[in-house]
């Protein structure tokens, strides 16, 4: 491609319709993040109500003499966390693999009825995925690591529940517990805005669209999901 139509792509990839979808696409990820870890405070999410669970599970860890149940919970959460990384590994693979090859997107764009558009738009508009499945990953993998260090650390508990280390260190677990399901929320919540991000293909509102879509979505799960109430029972 000349030189001297390098510009005029950028700019129709990125004009103000494009900048402005964008941008929503990225306050709303950031946001509802923040909403979701700094709740209000008469309304809690189910991630922060989880981590009061997480909490009372390594308590009741303290006084349990069987701790199998418990090894099992962990080698459960590890495998989740190593799937998703997996997944999301190979979906960049898989989006780096397009903005190769932006051929078979020459199709649908005929299909939606957009005019001919030069290899670089398309190319431009696959980025924000790669970057969310990326950061995705990257999470995934950190949760999974943490998650290990809560075992290691759940393992040096004392097996006598009044020995004067034991509440403390299984306290510590929980908080790596918590902090290895917190990077693990934000790794789904990447994904989800990943998807959401292909929605450019067809223009700016649909990218627009999607965003509050997914946002009104995990909005439901953590505020007004039936898990939530569950929770709340108690």
């Amino acid at each position: 491609m000349p030189e001297a139509l390098i510009p005029a792509v950028l700019r129709s990839a990125l004009d103000p319709a494009d900048v402005a979808a964008l941008a929503l696409l990225v306050l709303a990820w950031l946001g509802i993040g923040w909403v979701t870890e700094h709740p209000p405070r008469g309304r809690p999410s189910v991630t922060v109500m989880m981590a009061g669970v997480r909490r009372e599970w390594m308590r009741e860890f303290v006084r349990r003499d069987n701790r199998i149940f418990d090894a099992q919970i962990m080698a459960s959460l590890r495998q989740g966390t190593a799937f998703f990384a997996s997944t999301a590994i190979l979906a960049v693979g898989g989006i780096l693999a397009l903005i190769g090859n932006v051929e078979p997107l020459t199709g649908f764009a005929q299909e939606i009825g957009q005019r001919e558009a030069p290899a670089l738009l398309w190319q431009v508009r696959l980025i924000p995925s790669a970057l969310l499945l990326t950061h995705a990953f990257l999470k995934f993998v950190w949760s999974n690591r943490v998650f290990g260090y809560a075992s290691v650390t759940m393992g040096a508990v004392p097996s006598d529940p009044t020995h004067p280390k034991a509440m403390p260190r299984a306290m510590r677990a929980a908080e790596l517990v918590i902090r290895a399901a917190l990077n693990f929320s934000r790794g789904l919540r990447s994904m989800y805005f990943a998807l959401a991000s292909l929605a450019w293909l067809a223009g700016p509102l649909f990218l627009a669209l999607a965003a509050l879509m997914v946002t009104g979505f995990l909005t439901v799960r953590e505020f007004a999901s039936v898990p939530r109430d569950i929770l709340e029972e108690e």
